[in-house]
């Protein structure tokens, strides 16, 4: 505590009550004190908040493909395959890309706090669009709900998880794998309900049961929210109410050309992955730009911004390959899959459900890696340099397989479980970079960039899909596992520069 805040006592001096010292376990990130695995006490709230998130974000994800493929007489909407998985892709990238909105509206219009709230009401209403419109509109209405409530979602929650810590905190890390190891239980939860539901009883009540799991998820925070840091509560850079009008206009404006687009057919089904990318690439040039240019930012800020580029372009590569589980892993799992256990067949969706179980198993270990080691853990340009070749390793393990008929289920376990472990060294140590990164004026657009980055990779996962059939197999998945492994290889490379460019952030 500073000594201005208390005044100065001579020997004589009556002794005068003061505040309470502050603590690591009680100050201004932690105004309760309470403690959860070591970790501040909020972050038990934000766990437990984007478990029931994920549970039905994944919990619908995972029969979204099938559902648009399968034909009608089987409960589906008779899309066609390579349309289905490239609108798989579309959807979830443009998740990510509606981040950018979510950034804006967080640091100039209402907080972190109540953005994420907001965000999550929009979830819940899409699963309920999803679940009681049948076709083509409920599957419209649905996806623009989630995609733009999601958007939100990302943008705010792992700020608020950054706002429990000092920026230079070790537990920083540890506590974001924790957080991390939240959204994955209810990713493993999510595919596994909604699967066997929609096996059982059709995709309608899958959807059904992922807008409960995001109702108790709401229910949850409203009763434990005034537990977060005040800083959540506030705009960190409030708009002028004189610039209301300007936006309102503007945003109508991009609803009407996007309008325009879709009836008169340049913006279809067909190219929405690639239209998705494109947008993913431009918002991050504008972001860059905005950073770079910006009067607000001191030149360690600006540097650290830099130093992000590598790091996104890092990040894209890695989930264009990973985020192929929603896309061509889908439909992999339904048409090459040996699904068979002892007479019973799993359903398609549970294969999703291999990716969140190894995190749940293995994002505890990192975490206790990551606190022994402190300030000796690996620098992150090197943890992303590791994750991205992992992720290429994991594509080639497809290769073997190429001349068997039915695969294994436990080979395709085996390939995600090489996944998960590049997820592990990438993902969360990404989300913890970004708040660390984040300049002081611009707290949620760094976390923005970041989730443009996931967009990026994530729409290309639904745009390289099309490149993807039993035929191409060997060569599809081949090119891609080299080329990932060449960026991670780079990456490693000129880990030491990007470091130095960090200014001081590990």
């Amino acid at each position: 505590m500073s000594t201005d805040d208390t005044p100065l006592l001579s020997v004589n001096s009556p002794a005068i009550p003061g505040p309470p010292p502050i603590t690591p376990e009680r100050d201004s990130h932690n105004p309760s004190g309470r403690t959860f695995l070591g970790q501040p006490g909020p972050l038990a709230n934000l766990f437990s908040v984007e478990l029931w998130e994920r549970f039905s974000f994944y919990g619908m994800q995972g029969i979204l493909a099938i559902y648009m493929y399968f034909a009608a007489t089987d409960g589906g909407l008779g899309i066609d395959e390579t349309v289905a998985l490239g609108i798989v892709g579309a959807y979830g990238g443009s998740v990510y890309l509606f981040s950018i909105l979510g950034a804006l509206v967080s640091d100039r219009l209402l907080g972190a706090e109540r953005t994420l709230f907001g965000s999550a009401v929009m979830i819940m209403l899409g699963h309920i669009a999803l679940a009681l419109i049948p076709g083509v509109p409920g599957l419209m209405a649905g996806l623009l709900l989630v995609g733009v409530g999601s958007g939100g979602l990302k943008s705010t929650a792992a700020t608020l998880v950054g706002s429990l810590y000092s920026r230079d905190d070790p537990r920083r890390d540890a506590g974001f794998s924790i957080y991390y190891m939240g959204i994955n239980i209810g990713g493993l939860l999510g595919p596994l309900v909604t699967g066997i539901a929609q096996q059982q009883w059709g995709f309608h009540l899958g959807f059904g049961l992922a807008a409960i799991g995001m109702a108790l998820g709401l229910l949850q925070y409203t009763l434990t929210r005034k537990g977060l840091p005040q800083s959540v509560h506030e705009v960190p850079n409030p708009l002028p109410r004189r610039y209301y009008p300007l936006w309102a206009g503007i945003g109508i404006a991009v609803v009407v050309l996007v309008l325009v687009l879709v009836l008169t057919g340049v913006l279809n089904a067909a190219n929405l992955a690639t239209v998705v990318a494109a947008l993913a690439v431009i918002g991050a040039i504008v972001i860059f730009a905005l950073l770079l240019t910006s009067k607000k930012l001191g030149a360690d800020e600006r540097s650290r911004v830099v130093s992000f580029i590598p790091l996104f372009i890092g990040t894209a590569a890695f989930f264009a390959l990973f985020q192929q589980q929603f896309t061509v892993i889908t439909l992999y799992s339904d048409t090459r899959l040996n699904r068979e256990i002892f007479g019973w067949t799993m359903p398609i969706s549970w294969v999703q459900s291999f990716n969140p179980f190894f995190i749940i198993v293995l994002a505890p270990l990192l975490a206790a890696l990551w606190t022994k080691l402190g300030t000796r853990q690996p620098g992150t340009p090197l943890k992303f340099g590791v994750g991205i070749i992992l992720m290429g390793s994991a594509f080639l393990l497809f290769l073997p397989m190429a001349s068997v008929v039915a695969v294994p289920v436990l080979w395709i376990a085996m390939i995600m479980l090489v996944a998960t472990v590049g997820e592990l060294w990438i993902s969360p140590v990404g989300l913890s970079l970004a708040t660390k990164l984040a300049p002081a004026a611009y707290p949620v657009m760094m976390m923005a960039l970041y989730n443009l980055s996931v967009a990026l990779g994530t729409s290309l996962s639904g745009a390289l899909a099309g490149f993807y059939s039993a035929e191409t197999e060997t060569a599809y998945f081949g090119a891609l596992g080299a080329i990932t492994i060449a960026i991670g290889l780079l990456m490693l490379l000129i880990a030491k520069p990007v470091s130095r460019g960090m200014r001081g952030v590990r």
